[in-house]
């Protein structure tokens, strides 16, 4: 079966929203509220400069989906790109979805002047990691901070 990689429509974000449900629940067991995610998928789709959605589409069924959001960098006085809510169908996993979506990603971001593409992932996920290594993604010697405000 043949995947198509197109950008999302807000016909979309149910699916997106389901799938980042379960991403968190299969990478982290965690919990998500639906109606929440739903809302925050679909405030990107009112807010284009949050970011935007890919999605891989397989004879008319989302099957796939990720996120693009922007950040500045005054150090490299460019855009960078993160990919962020990378999900996968289980049937179609290791079909080349991902694959599809993150080259599509990088062709966006030249075509746009994204200068960098990142991601980061959980330390545990490392089946991720190394997908994402076999694609030329190379790890960052950087850690993540946050707090809740």
């Amino acid at each position: 079966m043949s995947i198509t990689i197109r950008p999302a429509s807000l016909e979309d974000a149910g699916k997106i929203a389901d799938f980042q449900v379960a991403m968190a629940w299969e990478t982290e067991e965690k919990k998500l509220d639906p109606q929440l995610v739903n809302t925050a998928v679909r405030t990107v789709f009112a807010d284009t400069s949050k970011g935007f959605y890919l999605v891989g589409d397989a004879d008319g069924k989302v099957v796939s989906s990720l996120l693009i959001t922007y950040e500045w960098s005054d150090w490299r006085n460019c855009d960078m790109w993160y990919i962020q809510s990378v999900y996968v169908a289980s049937q179609f996993r290791g079909q080349g979805a991902f694959k599809k979506m993150y080259q599509r990603v990088l062709d966006l971001a030249q075509e746009q002047g994204a200068a960098y593409v990142r991601l980061y992932v959980e330390v545990d996920n490392e089946k991720a990691q190394k997908a994402y290594e076999s694609l030329g993604m190379k790890r960052m010697p950087y850690y993540m901070y946050d707090v809740k405000t």
